[in-house]
């Protein structure tokens, strides 16, 4: 990869674009090394543009063995998706260095990121600097649990629309909205319209997307990044749906 033709350049060029964005995110803890490359080729068949790897709470130590496995497989972006400074690995292509915006936790609005600062400076990986804002889905998530906050209620758009401006006001360079692993309801499409019509940065959403209409409704209420999580543990043939709906938002980024 061309280091100055950069992951956030290229996800700021899907954006101007009209290009959506699917990644699909691993958590090494349940990652199965024998069905590795059947989930990625059929990631690759149907869309899927980033691999983000991580979760708020890893038990194991096979980071850096799920990324090479990745690497072996794929030239899709790996992206890290820390919960704490313990997250990092060399080998992935970049970081979502996260900023807990959503909270009052100053550990995850800026504690990690002094601690992690020198190890990120020496290992070369590419940062996404990225305003994460929690959002309340139905029931606490390990996120929530682990972060010690409390998210921003569904029901309320202005409140996500604010944090977000201000995020972008400080220099973040990406916007995202999370219901977290394992949400009951994903973040509203009024919340992600409401977001969109407030910020100029691309934003990333995930958490609770478990129906091709709530992709499709992320998408058309403004998410320019949408991130699968643990539905595909349960239900590997969604990738399949979600191909079908990629190739028509392609057609139709084409069109315009």
């Amino acid at each position: 990869m061309n280091k100055k033709k950069t992951i956030l350049t290229s996800i700021i060029e899907l954006k101007q674009a009209n290009i959506k964005g699917l990644a699909v995110l691993l958590d090494p803890d349940k990652v199965d090394f024998d069905t590795l490359s059947d989930l990625v080729y059929s990631c690759e068949k149907n869309g899927v543009t980033h691999f983000f790897v991580g979760g708020s709470l890893i038990t194991n130590h096979i980071l850096g063995e799920v990324i090479q496995g990745l690497k072996a497989l794929t030239k899709l972006p790996i992206i890290l998706f820390p919960g704490s400074n313990l997250h990092i690995d060399n080998s992935a292509d970049a970081i979502l260095l996260l900023s807990l915006i959503s909270g009052r936790n100053a550990e995850f609005l800026i504690g990690q990121h002094v601690i992690s600062a020198p190890i990120l400076r020496k290992s070369g990986i590419e940062i996404l600097p990225t305003g994460y804002i929690l959002v309340e889905s139905g029931r606490q998530t390990t996120v929530s649990y682990i972060s010690n906050t409390t998210p921003i209620p569904h029901d309320k758009p202005s409140i996500a629309a604010c944090t977000a401006m201000a995020g972008e006001m400080l220099g973040l360079q990406l916007i995202y909205l999370d219901a977290g692993s394992g949400a009951q309801k994903p973040v509203s499409p009024e919340m992600i319209a409401t977001v969109r019509q407030s910020v100029g940065c691309p934003i990333i959403v995930g958490g609770g997307i478990r129906q091709i209409n709530a992709l499709k409704d992320a998408y058309s209420a403004g998410a320019d990044l949408v991130v699968i999580g643990n539905h595909l543990e349960t239900n590997p043939n969604f990738l399949n749906e979600i191909g079908e709906v990629m190739n028509v938002l392609k057609i139709d980024s084409i069109a315009v």
